[in-house]
């Protein structure tokens, strides 16, 4: 199985710009207690669940090392890079979460508006009853996992938006999902006039210094993108769909996920509203058992143990509703926090994690869904060592 330890992405690049090394020896060692942290926990993975490759990028203290595993595509033998481009799956909501706040940091939108301020066909409707908060939250009153099958196109999104019952009032429960959090960038791109997908592409990612993320990948691209791999062991990407692009559309790599992530524990290197953009994210709206819901990210007091985070990021939070308790005010962390995400397709797996006070973050990138509790294990097992690298 091929690993590649790189050293921190600027100290390479910069050398590989001196002509001093060719690409293919851009490589250094991590300082070995994170190094055989990442290998412990990581490289079991890859035989136990068939993973054919994976990329794992970790910072500290502003030095990121990535840790590259296997192949991007079985037929190809390609080795996986921190260039290769995965498919982040839910990841991608959190950049819906980061257009939105952009949104509102030009004054564009206000999460206290209602859908149908910006599709006058829901004004009146059961959805327009929840405010965006509620939509980027899953706090919108029921609202199902995945798209109708007979959703095909916008109309038939509206059609469905039209005739949905809730089962609850906005703010009384948590139900995650694609449809909410696919209304809430879908409204963050009108607000901001414009297509979704094209406005982060366009606004969010190169603000983020993020050049190899996409949601539609170009042809030159192309040759980066891994190919998953489903149950059957049969090669997939992903399928086009109503509000794909918004919950799980985003494609990218170990090495721009630690830049997001760099920008995410260090948002005043960021200029004007796109740091106001992210740092909106930070902040907790709802409460649910031990987790606390902000837009996007999820939230946990600093250090957590693994099983409060395994539980936050099980199948029961996924798929069934829970209380929820609204935060009055809401609030950015009053403590160290960590804040995470998974991820997933039919082919590929991610998960993301950073806390903020400690300067430390992980991305995991797969191009196999295997299951998220080995993968927050696993990442949990590495933040706690890296975690005790910072003073």
């Amino acid at each position: 199985m091929n690993l590649v330890r790189t050293l921190a992405w600027p100290v390479a690049l910069a050398i590989a710009a001196c002509g001093l090394l060719p690409a293919a020896a851009r490589a250094a060692e991590a300082p070995r207690p994170i190094a055989d942290a990442v290998d412990r926990a990581f490289r079991p993975l890859l035989e136990q669940y068939d993973v054919p490759g994976m990329a794992v990028a970790v910072t500290v203290d502003g030095r990121p090392y990535f840790f590259n595993y296997g192949v991007a595509a079985k037929d190809g033998k390609a080795p996986v890079t921190q260039d290769t481009l995965f498919e982040l799956g839910s990841v991608s909501k959190t950049f819906a979460a980061t257009l939105e706040s952009y949104a509102q940091a030009l004054g564009k939108v206000s999460l206290d508006d209602h859908p149908g301020q910006y599709m006058p066909q829901l004004r009146g409707s059961a959805v327009d009853k929840a405010t965006l908060l509620h939509l980027g939250t899953y706090t919108a009153g029921g609202l199902p996992l995945q798209v109708p099958d007979a959703v095909k196109d916008d109309a038939g999104m509206v059609a469905y938006f039209q005739q949905w019952k809730p089962d609850a009032a906005p703010g009384e429960q948590r139900r995650y999902s694609n449809v909410s959090i696919g209304l809430f960038g879908h409204v963050a791109g009108l607000a901001m006039g414009g297509d979704f997908a094209d406005l982060v592409e366009a606004e969010i990612f190169p603000r983020l210094g993020l050049h190899h993320s996409f949601i539609h990948v170009p042809a030159a691209e192309m040759a980066r993108y891994a190919w998953g791999y489903d149950k059957a062991g049969k090669p997939v990407r992903v399928s086009p769909g109503v509000f794909d692009a918004e919950a799980y559309g985003v494609k990218s790599t170990a090495a721009d996920m630690i830049r997001f992530v760099e920008a995410n524990l260090r948002p005043e290197t960021l200029d004007g509203p796109i740091r106001q953009a992210v740092e909106g994210t930070h902040i907790g709206y709802f409460r649910i058992g031990g987790t606390v819901q902000g837009l996007g990210w999820e939230q946990y007091p600093w250090p957590v143990t693994r099983d409060r985070l395994l539980a936050g990021n099980s199948r029961a939070m996924a798929l069934q509703a829970h209380p929820a308790t609204a935060l009055v005010p809401p609030r950015s962390p009053a403590r160290p926090t960590l804040f995470n995400k998974t991820g997933s397709t039919n082919g590929f797996g991610s998960y993301v994690a950073f806390v903020p006070a400690k300067r430390i973050g992980i991305v995991m990138l797969a191009n196999r869904n295997f299951p998220i509790p080995a993968r927050v294990a696993a990442a949990h097992a590495v933040l706690e060592r890296l975690a005790a690298e910072v003073p």
